[in-house]
């Protein structure tokens, strides 16, 4: 499936304390659970479990049959040990509900977004995942601690200004009628202005990190090219030796210069697109969301 079709992934507030982060990142449905107001079962008490085995054992201590009693206390065991682990897990699903609902303003879930929301969302994550994967990133030849820090941050901020956007988009669509009566559509229209104003914005955002991401994976082409030409360079003798060895005087000169300026061709290729990258990347760190 196109990666720029699936829904967008969970994000979480980057400031938020690295275990707090791990824990909601541990369990989206307990996110969603959180997000749809869902509240844990506390009316089930858990001694009604426990009477049928009770009540066994009891039989049997009345009657002075010892299977029934066997047959309670071996009952009673098995719950028992049921019930210690369905309530380890009750509880653990009760803690991380309550963490949920603790920090809801703290993350945003794919449910939280309309459709074209989850859409640019996507965009936006796609881009920071290819300049994060490339290895101009990971060999520090572009600010890769910036981009550690300001990228996650980034998306953060687009993450949350969606979803806001997507809570008004539906109140919008709730208020205003489908067919204004005459002479009001200019009363509507300032709101759905906001709106798209917004939404224009947002989309120009995202559009200036896929351009960053763009610069990126042509300058990890280029890497990649440099890299190799880089390996061929410590070979340059044996070619030139080559070329001086077969090929007549006049033709020799002419490759052996070529050899030199295509290496040098190609490392001003590297430097300039290493370049393009760091500018995109300035572009969009000094133009914050507000």
């Amino acid at each position: 499936m196109d990666p720029r079709a699936l829904p967008p992934r969970l994000v979480i507030d980057p400031s938020l304390p690295p275990e707090i982060s791990v824990e909601l990142r541990s369990s989206p449905h307990i996110l969603r659970k959180a997000r749809s107001g869902a509240r844990m079962d506390t009316t089930k008490n858990p001694a009604v479990l426990f009477l049928l085995p009770s009540f066994l054992a009891m039989l049997g201590v009345l009657t002075g049959m010892e299977g029934l009693l066997v047959a309670g206390m071996g009952v009673g065991l098995i719950v028992l040990i049921r019930w210690l682990a369905v309530d380890s897990t009750y509880r653990s699903t009760r803690r991380k509900l309550s963490l949920a609902q603790v920090h809801a303003n703290y993350y945003v879930i794919p449910e939280d977004l309309d459709h074209p929301c989850q859409m640019l969302l996507r965009r936006a994550q796609n881009a920071v995942d290819a300049i994060m994967a490339s290895r101009v990133h990971k060999d520090g030849l572009i600010d890769s601690i910036e981009n550690q820090v300001s990228l996650p941050e980034e998306i953060w901020q687009i993450a949350q200004r969606l979803r806001r956007l997507s809570s008004m988009h539906a109140e919008h669509g709730k208020l205003v009628p489908r067919e204004l009566p005459p002479g009001l559509e200019d009363a509507f229209k300032p709101y759905s202005s906001a709106l798209d104003a917004a939404w224009t914005s947002l989309s120009r955002r995202v559009r200036h990190l896929e351009k960053y991401a763009k610069q990126v994976i042509k300058a990890d082409r280029v890497y990649h090219a440099h890299r190799r030409l880089e390996t061929l360079a410590a070979k340059t003798p044996e070619y030139q030796q080559l070329i001086a060895d077969t090929v007549r005087d006049d033709l020799a000169h002419q490759r052996i210069r070529e050899l030199a300026d295509q290496a040098a061709h190609v490392r001003k290729l590297f430097e300039e697109s290493i370049l393009q990258a760091r500018q995109a990347a300035g572009e969009l760190i000094r133009s914050p969301l507000s």
